[in-house]
């Protein structure tokens, strides 16, 4: 059922006034409009019959459930079956209830017609007045945008921009030469991409609106920087990942990102290997108030898990993620855990309760300068000594498979974080047996956006007025965007047999003084306008990350962004020594903990800065 609304009202009464119209015009068209007085009678005397009848067979079809402001080809079918199965309906009618009229034949044929053309007519007439487009491209109000990318989306985007007020949409750009000079949706596609300085100033456009969700991340990139170099706006809509249908609305568009710029194309994930990890399984993720925990746990509620634990030291982290996935996914069964992953009685308990059948470890001490003066041995107890006892938890408790999040800057360390976290590997590839907990470790470089990185530094610096600080003007990283990376963490995962280091395809890397730029760009302003500060090489940072050390290859993967380093074996011997150095009871210093990392590390060079 649903309410009888004013506007429901209307409708009935315009579709019972039009069925009458169409009735009478039947006859004068049969007639050639000189109706004989006794067809006139008989006209009428059936028209209290017709009209109720087929304004009745409307309703039952559902032709006042939808809005005339949408009427689409959907209410189309349905106005042309109602009127079909009214005009088999009406000399049935006539027959049961004796209705003493002879209907010639041809008005019985030319009702039905008349009727479908006016009713239709009516309702695509009110959305082209509502959308404001019923004299086409003639609409001078609004901003001028032009939109890149005359696709799908592109034109389900035109749509809505007809429909705008504060748009005024003035062509369309694609690289397609084939769309080149024609019209969709009466708009014209003036020229290719590169053409956009041309039609820019020739139009007086400001801005422009990058619709191209589904094209290769070169060719996005590629339209974002022709914008930015022609001090141009630019607007975007959401990913494919995020576009749940091709329809896109004005609401949805937002400011082009840094993510935009140096994200990559999506990823394409075997979901049939992650329903077989995580569907119907108890999923436990330590740190999962951090960026990557975070992320990790918005993905893997949508495999459809037994139950989701999230284990997490940070009140405040664990009480946001309790916020927002219970309002998300209700019917999901989740935990909310507080607990330190050193916390060796703290770990049973919780295993011992929850029973995890795939382990996640994302919990870990990341910020390299930090970890570098005065809190090594802290990263030594959490990084290692925390992995080693979630690690030795999830082997006695049978998990499945247990994932250890680690980080190029594990590769030939020179800081205190980068040699705990080789550590860790080194902690995960010595437990691995033959039968049991399978142990995978997935090895990727810095994260946009994430908790402590440089790009909030940057935008806050920016929001100022500047200076922005960069440490090195030849200093580069590796980037990827957060639910990229978790999404590849959850892919090696599925694909993990037990002992290997996954390496992500991190792409190229990316200067930090370009970053700079191109944030300040994003920001809508030039580059003379913010001043970038060189302010030196904090301790233990390295110039450039490596994903692989010195010793190692690695081996391809059934998934392109996936490869499998080759790394050292471990020593089962030097493996017991290690646990007793982490274990100890004693806090060693910096200088200390730089020794001893260097004899389970060889590869580990202390930068001279750091010590």
């Amino acid at each position: 059922m649903f309410r009888v609304s004013r506007y429901t009202a209307l409708a009935v009464m315009h579709d019972l006034f039009v069925a009458a119209i169409a009735w009478v015009g039947a006859y004068l068209l049969r007639f050639n409009f000189d109706l004989p007085e006794n067809f006139r009678d008989e006209m009428l005397r059936t028209l209290y019959w017709i009209a109720p009848l087929q304004t009745l067979v409307l309703w039952q079809m559902g032709l006042y459930r939808g809005v005339w402001r949408y009427a689409s080809m959907a209410d189309l079918r349905r106005i042309f079956m109602a009127v079909a199965l009214a005009a088999m309906l009406i000399p049935l009618v006539l027959w049961m209830f004796r209705i003493d009229a002879v209907v010639p034949r041809s008005v019985l044929v030319l009702d039905p017609i008349l009727l479908l053309l006016a009713m239709g007519g009516d309702r695509l007439l009110y959305r082209l007045w509502k959308e404001r487009s019923l004299f086409g491209g003639f609409r001078l109000g609004g901003e001028p945008v032009l939109v890149l990318g005359a696709g799908e989306t592109g034109v389900g985007l035109s749509k809505d921009l007809q429909r705008s007020q504060i748009w005024r949409q003035v062509g369309f750009l694609d690289d397609d030469s084939d769309k080149q000079g024609r019209l969709l949706n009466g708009i014209k596609v003036l020229g290719s991409l590169g053409s956009l300085p041309h039609w820019a100033h020739r139009l007086g456009v400001r801005q422009v609106i990058i619709a191209m969700p589904s094209a290769p991340h070169l060719v996005r990139k590629r339209a974002i920087e022709l914008a930015n170099s022609n001090g141009i706006k630019a607007l975007t809509v959401p990913s494919f990942d995020d576009l749940l249908s091709g329809r896109v609305s004005v609401s949805q568009l937002r400011a082009v990102e840094l993510d935009d710029l140096l994200g990559r194309d999506a990823v394409q994930l075997d979901t049939a290997g992650l329903h077989g990890l995580l569907g119907g399984k108890v999923v436990l993720v330590t740190g999962a108030g951090g960026s990557i925990g975070a992320e990790l746990c918005r993905q893997i509620v949508r495999f459809a898990p037994k139950r989701l634990v999230l284990f997490e030291v940070g009140e405040f982290a664990l009480y946001n993620m309790e916020q927002e996935l219970s309002a998300v996914f209700p019917q999901i069964d989740i935990s909310y855990l507080a607990g330190d992953v050193r916390d060796e009685a703290r770990l049973e308990q919780v295993f011992g309760e929850c029973k995890p059948d795939v382990v996640f470890h994302a919990a870990a001490y990341k910020h390299v300068p930090l970890m570098e003066n005065a809190n090594a041995w802290q990263a030594v107890r959490n990084n290692v000594l925390g992995t080693w006892r979630v690690a030795a938890i999830s082997q006695r408790q049978g998990v499945e498979k247990f994932v250890l999040i680690s980080t190029d800057k594990a590769v030939n360390p020179t800081n205190v974080m980068g040699a705990t976290k080789r550590m860790a590997e080194i902690v995960c590839q010595g437990l691995q047996r033959t039968e049991g907990t399978r142990f995978v470790i997935v090895r990727f470089g810095n994260v946009l956006g994430s908790n402590g990185s440089v790009i909030p530094k940057f935008r806050e610096q920016i929001a100022k007025g500047g200076p922005v600080t960069v440490t090195h003007p030849d200093i580069t990283r590796f980037f990827m965007s957060i639910p990229e990376a978790a999404q590849l963490v959850m892919q090696a995962g599925s694909m993990g047999r037990g002992g290997e280091i996954f390496v992500l395809d991190m792409g190229e890397p990316v200067k930090i003084v370009d970053l700079a730029k191109d944030l300040i760009r994003l920001s809508g302003l030039r580059d003379d306008d913010i001043t970038i500060q060189f302010t030196g090489l904090r301790p233990g940072e390295k110039l450039y990350e490596e994903l692989l050390a010195d010793n190692e290859s690695t081996l391809p993967t059934p998934h392109p962004k996936l490869r499998i380093a080759q790394a050292r074996s471990v020593d089962a011997d030097g493996l017991h020594a290690l646990q007793d150095w982490v274990s100890g009871d004693v806090i060693l210093t910096d200088e200390a903990v730089r020794l001893g990392m260097q004899q389970w590390v060889p590869e580990y060079k202390p930068a001279e800065n750091g010590s």
